[in-house]
């Protein structure tokens, strides 16, 4: 009876030990119940962006995590990090090659780091209105830019966007070009961004968003440049006393997913994604359109002068910017994009 015994609790112990090494996952992986009363792994995925959480990327990041988590039945779930919490952008970018970020949705300037083609979007007074930038990021030129990506790290979705890019100052109102001399404007790490406005005989400043806000607050920089929806968000009418609706660049923002994450989805998740990702950037614009207007009596209130300068003399005075990047951007690009928009 002593060696049945032992041989019981022998055979009790390993039954034990499977049942916990069975209920080990790995990686991201939470185990979930399926909706057949099955177990599922939970994948968890992380977004990151560099605007505050309420700002449209994160409104769409969340509808995308969202389709994703619906159509996935609860598999997938994105967990979303705003505010440079996972680093700048080009940190987030640098993340998706190393594995450790999965999805992010950043200006084109990092991005333009693997492809120059990309640099195409950074002319300034490129797209002429936004239904023209539509048809172009969205269609055959849109898709090429995004292939550029391949063998990269890094998978493109889709290309959302941040809206037109306007100047606020601290030093006076702006109207035409020549009212930029010898104003110090922050600037994205952009060589584009940054000859068009020294052109127009600004001092422009390459600098991290994260340190904007204290730069402007603290005199190290007079000005900056971005759409309506980050100058309102990061409450630079705090710091800020003009604002001139210049609309000089037509921000598109891609919307990113490292490759080892793209791999490790099945062909129908893929296409799952690649859906969510489409939509959530239909959505995200919306956002932008319907504040637009909101967002500028906002700022009004706020106690910004605005000005709307006409934006001929600021096509004029930046057009040589187009000359000094045609070869390394490609002519050809450029001329299909404007083609493009003869239709509006």
């Amino acid at each position: 009876m002593k060696k049945v015994s032992k041989l019981v609790v022998i055979f009790a112990m390993f039954a034990l030990m499977l049942g916990a090494l069975a209920g080990c996952g790995g990686g991201d992986s939470d185990s979930g119940t399926g909706d057949e009363g099955g177990n599922q792994e939970v994948v968890k995925l992380k977004a990151g962006s560099t605007p505050n959480a309420d700002h449209a990327y994160n409104v769409g990041l969340e509808k995308f995590a969202e389709l994703v988590k619906e159509r996935s039945d609860g598999k997938f779930e994105i967990e979303i990090y705003p505010a440079s919490q996972l680093g700048s952008e080009r940190e987030l970018v640098e993340g998706l090659q190393m594995g450790t970020v999965d999805i992010t949705v950043v200006s084109s300037a990092p991005v333009s780091g693997f492809s120059d083609a990309f640099l195409v979007t950074d002319l300034p007074f490129m797209f002429k209105n936004r239904d023209h930038a539509y048809d172009v990021l969205d269609g055959e030129i849109g898709q090429g830019l995004l292939a550029e990506l391949e063998g990269t790290g890094i998978k493109g979705l889709a290309i959302w966007e941040n809206g037109y890019r306007n100047i606020t100052n601290s030093v006076r109102p702006i109207e035409v070009p020549a009212d930029m001399e010898g104003i110090k404007i922050r600037t994205m790490e952009n060589p584009i961004h940054m000859d068009s406005f020294s052109q127009i005989g600004a001092d422009p400043t390459p600098m991290a968003f994260g340190e904007l806000f204290t730069a402007l607050q603290q005199g190290t920089v007079d000005a900056q440049e971005n759409p309506l929806a980050i100058i309102e968000v990061s409450k630079f009418y705090e710091v800020q006393d003009h604002l001139a609706l210049t609309g000089h660049v037509y921000a598109a923002a891609p919307m990113l997913i490292s490759q080892e994450t793209w791999d490790g989805l099945s062909a129908e998740d893929q296409e799952m994604f690649q859906k969510a990702a489409d939509e959530a950037r239909d959505f995200e614009r919306q956002l932008l359109i319907d504040a637009d207007a909101e967002l500028l009596q906002k700022l009004k209130d706020e106690g910004m002068q605005v000005t709307t300068p006409d934006k001929g003399p600021w096509q004029e005075a930046m057009a040589p910017v187009y000359d000094k990047w045609a070869d390394r951007i490609g002519q050809d690009l450029i001329d299909s994009i404007k083609e493009v928009g003869n239709n509006y």
